[in-house]
């Protein structure tokens, strides 16, 4: 499997769990409280991989240099919301807001991956590359959900 392939697939099943999330009330706390902690998994370990491995290679070349650290900007601020939602209870009132403000985020960074940044990655590597780049991030995926105690292929 391609990188690009891979990190779609990933892009795919978190906006499955992001649509189910907004869905969930304050009422439907034990749902929510367990989608929330799928997603944070998923998105850590997409970030893992990304960071270690894709952003880094698609960095050095010149063209990509903005999208990539624009994409590492975007992380963080993910990384900050899923934070402050963890440190609230499911059922406080802002929750649900501050979870849309996320689920906004990630949409907004996953167009923007597959748009400009999928593009760029096309034109400055092979087909091979990609492929390579594919592997390495499958095998660092599954080491990383090993780590943090997460269901492989969840």
């Amino acid at each position: 499997m391609d990188a690009i392939t891979l990190l779609k697939a990933d892009h795919d099943k978190v906006k499955k769990l992001l649509t189910e999330l907004e869905t969930t009330t304050e009422r439907g706390v034990k749902i929510r409280a367990e989608l929330f902690s799928t997603i944070k998994g998923e998105l850590t370990v997409h970030e893992i991989i990304e960071e270690e491995i894709f952003y880094p290679a698609l960095k050095s070349h010149p063209k990509a240099k903005d999208i990539v650290l624009e994409g590492y900007e975007e992380h963080h601020v993910v990384d900050v919301l899923m934070a402050e939602l963890e440190q609230l209870d499911v059922t406080d009132e802002t929750w649900g807001a501050k979870a849309l403000v996320m689920k906004e985020n990630i949409e907004h960074h996953i167009e923007e991956e597959e748009g400009e940044m999928f593009t760029k990655a096309r034109s400055v590597f092979d087909r091979q590359e990609l492929t390579d780049l594919g592997t390495r991030m499958a095998a660092r995926k599954t080491s990383a959900q090993r780590e943090l105690g997460i269901p492989i292929n969840a």
